[in-house]
């Protein structure tokens, strides 16, 4: 992974609104366009509407015009190694292959890297309903 992957993320999670978890927390893809999509978690009062950085980096990307995730970081300011949640894994699965590789970051950068696969092993397969 290249340092701007990390850098965007971390960029990210410091726009995050977290006011109630105080828990923010930035994603960014490397699309197969070469860009970088960003994403923060956008929390809402109503709590079951707010929602996490991964799919907002999602968004961006689908919005730029890129449909497939080749990398992704994500890092979390109070949580080092902070996974995605599983909604979000099914999520990003929609878009990255099962070897995709997910970093999770700290602070200074990447601590552990995961597959896709690894991350969700079981997950629905964009195949499967043709």
């Amino acid at each position: 992974m290249s340092h701007d992957l990390f850098e965007a993320a971390r960029a990210a999670m410091r726009l995050a609104y977290a006011p109630y978890s105080k828990f923010p927390v930035g994603a960014a893809i490397r699309a197969e366009d070469g860009k970088i999509y960003a994403g923060a978690n956008i929390e809402n009062i109503s709590f079951p509407q707010g929602w996490c950085a991964e799919p907002t980096a999602i968004s961006q990307m689908i919005m730029g015009g890129a449909k497939r995730i080749v990398e992704m970081a994500v890092i979390a300011e109070k949580l080092p190694l902070c996974p995605p949640c599983g909604g979000c894994r099914q999520k990003i699965a929609e878009f990255a292959a099962a070897k995709t590789p997910i970093y999770l970051c700290d602070e200074t950068g990447v601590k552990k890297t995961m597959t896709m696969e690894e991350l969700l092993p079981s997950s629905f397969a964009t195949d499967t309903i043709g």
